[in-house]
């Protein structure tokens, strides 16, 4: 099974949510779009049903996290066939665009540009990009998680426990959009809850273990 980090950020930098209706609308993308099927680009306005018996899958999703600017997913396409990702992501893509563009009543492109492919091999630094991914959101509050330099661990961890667009959740054992991902990979490496959480303190607050964003994106 081959690895992918996967990287999109609004143009300009700009947001690509603006509340928790946008940020639920491209939780149920992710679901709803990883179907070899058609998929009717409106799925979540009413009328419009989808049996879970019927996907066929493209990818899959093994971690994830969405932020205001920009998402990460890590993925393994399905049969080890690149060609699933690209219509994954086409479909993500060209599928959120459009209901942001009508929602918020704007045209235009949405994202900055074609998606970041990052193929993981399986080295040393495979182990740390679902941490880097599931941190981001310290971003938010406390950037200096990225020099190693948090000093309250606590408040950090509990800012991430609060933050449910990510996958940091389903690996503390918590129901959160639980239909996208699947675990039975990462969940062994990331090990137990306590193993997951101690290896994420240390991430924080030791600069020798620093995450170099400009390694990972």
């Amino acid at each position: 099974m081959e690895f992918y980090h996967l990287l999109n950020r609004g143009v300009d930098k700009r947001n690509i949510v603006m509340d928790d209706n946008d940020r639920f609308r491209f939780m149920h993308s992710l679901f709803v779009f990883n179907d070899a099927n058609y998929v009717n680009p409106n799925h979540g306005r009413p009328g419009y049903t989808l049996s879970g018996a019927d996907r066929k899958l493209l990818v899959h999703i093994h971690a994830y996290c969405l932020m205001p600017n920009h998402y990460h997913l890590i993925v393994s396409p399905i049969n080890d066939d690149i060609k699933n990702i690209s219509l994954f992501m086409k479909k993500i893509n060209m599928g959120y665009a459009k209901y942001f563009n009508e929602r918020h009543n704007r045209s235009g492109y949405l994202w900055q540009g074609k998606y970041k492919k990052i193929h993981i091999e399986r080295t040393a630094h495979f182990m740390y990009i679902p941490y880097y991914v599931h941190l981001n959101p310290l971003d938010l509050h406390m950037p200096e998680w990225r020099n190693g330099a948090i000093k309250d661990k606590t408040k950090a961890l509990k800012f991430l426990e609060k933050y449910k667009w990510s996958s940091h959740l389903n690996y503390l054992g918590y129901d959160n959009f639980n239909s996208i991902i699947t675990q039975h990979e990462l969940g062994p490496i990331l090990g137990s809850k306590n193993d997951y959480l101690s290896k994420i303190e240390d991430i924080i607050s030791s600069p020798k273990l620093t995450l170099k964003s400009s390694i990972i994106e």
